[in-house]
């Protein structure tokens, strides 16, 4: 038994070295969780509103040949052909006049004609005037003898018979004098008819154009009121933008004082909008973009979109080509048009995606959470105008919080590149 004590020592002096050994609990204070959060400071800055539509280039003018004659083309432009550029003045096809000349000469013919018949009916008017002049006196003579028992009843007849019939020769004369200058108004009316279609058969380009639609060649027959071709203006070409109404709104905001005179509506719309269009055209890795002007809306609001038409133009944009960097603007192009509004001064603005559902989340002094309701005046692009909720400078949470409960300690870190694009707002409001 003796033989136990020796191991039973030794244990015991090993738990007595542990325990002394043994360092005591260290006690941690519990702190309070933090969250990294991304902030930018709400900026005030002088806004241009904006708005976005697209729609296809398209002449401002266009001109349709139309045949006014029938006849065969006997000449025609060198260059009349589809996208071929024509200056203004120029012949561009000539029908054959043949047959309207000889309709010219024909009434000019007839109207001497009618002036030969005029001057010989006046010079026998003339003598059946005195022939009437004549046969009444001889029958007042044979009157007188009649009643002195002198002469027969069949002689006052036959007297009375011969001025009736001179006087009913000299009415018909009369009455041809008196159509005369209807039937000489009427020639004159064919004479200017057929200087008309002689006119008509030569037809010139009435202003710059490209042709297209070509239907003719030379040596064809063409009716009367047939379609040719078409000439689209190229001084000046229009885009019909179909914009939303909703972003149309934000470019009136703040202009609800500036009334409209009926009597001149146009030029008092257009200094109400204060629009600068720009049109933009994506080339890939390059933006054409081309200074417009404002022309009018629309007559009525797409039922499908509900956007309204708005009507751009560029003036000489063959002129403002620029190989590489921008292409004329062609019929049929598709492109985006961009209208600038009047300076809104001193909105606040933050990022649209900072607001969620009507409702920020700022940082305040210390660091915490606080959730507060906004009013959205309206948002453009990357941005969002604030009416109120919000003032100039205050730190506005950009991060994700999930979740997101009021007072919980953050820490912020502000968003340098965000900050720096919502400064350079043209950018963000794209």
């Amino acid at each position: 038994m003796f033989w136990i004590l020796p191991p039973l020592a030794v244990g015991i002096v090993v738990l007595v070295f542990m325990a002394a050994g043994k360092q005591p609990p260290v006690k941690v204070d519990r702190t309070e969780p933090t969250r990294a959060v991304r902030v930018i400071a709400a900026a005030e800055i002088d806004l241009v509103p904006r708005a976005k539509g697209y729609g296809t280039v398209q002449p401002a003018q266009v001109w349709k040949a139309v045949a006014q004659v029938s006849g065969r083309i006997i000449e025609m432009h060198p260059h009349l052909r589809n996208g071929e550029i024509i200056p203004a003045g120029s012949l561009l096809f000539r029908i054959d006049p043949v047959d309207y000349e000889l309709n010219l000469l024909k009434a000019r013919a007839q109207l001497v004609e009618l002036e030969v018949e005029e001057k010989n009916t006046r010079a026998l008017l003339s003598i059946e005037q005195r022939n009437l002049a004549l046969a009444q006196r001889e029958y007042q003579r044979i009157q007188k003898l009649m009643k002195k028992g002198t002469t027969s009843q069949s002689e006052v007849d036959r007297s009375e018979r011969t001025v009736l019939g001179t006087r009913t020769a000299a009415q018909n004369m009369g009455n041809v004098l008196d159509l005369i200058p209807t039937q000489r108004k009427l020639l004159e009316v064919q004479i200017a008819q057929a200087e008309r279609d002689i006119s008509h058969a030569t037809v010139t380009a009435p202003f710059n154009m490209r042709v297209a639609g070509l239907a003719i060649e030379a040596d064809q027959y063409v009716s009367k009121g047939q379609d040719l071709f078409e000439g689209d203006a190229i001084e000046r070409v229009e885009v019909i933008a179909q914009v939303a109404m909703s972003s149309l709104r934000n470019l009136f905001i703040g202009r609800a004082d500036a009334g409209l005179d009926i009597r001149r509506f146009s030029e008092a719309l257009s200094e109400l909008t204060g629009f600068r269009p720009l049109i933009r055209m994506d080339l890939g890795n390059h933006i054409a973009e081309w200074e417009a002007e404002f022309v009018r809306f629309s007559d009525n609001v797409d039922p499908k979109t509900r956007t309204l038409g708005v009507v751009v133009a560029v003036d000489r944009p063959l002129e403002k080509v620029r190989p590489g960097y921008r292409p004329p603007l062609s019929k049929g192009m598709f492109v985006e048009v961009v209208l600038r509004g009047h300076t809104q001064p001193r909105r606040l603005v933050i990022p649209r995606t900072a607001v969620r559902g009507g409702k920020a989340y700022l940082v305040d002094g210390e660091n915490r959470l606080r959730i507060q309701a906004v009013r959205v005046l309206f948002s453009q692009g990357l941005i969002s105008v604030v009416e109120n909720g919000i003032a100039a400078g205050q730190r506005v949470a950009v991060s994700d919080l999930v979740p997101a409960i009021e007072g919980m300690l953050l820490q912020p870190e502000v968003d340098a590149s965000l900050q720096q694009v919502l400064s350079g707002v043209p950018e963000a409001a794209q």
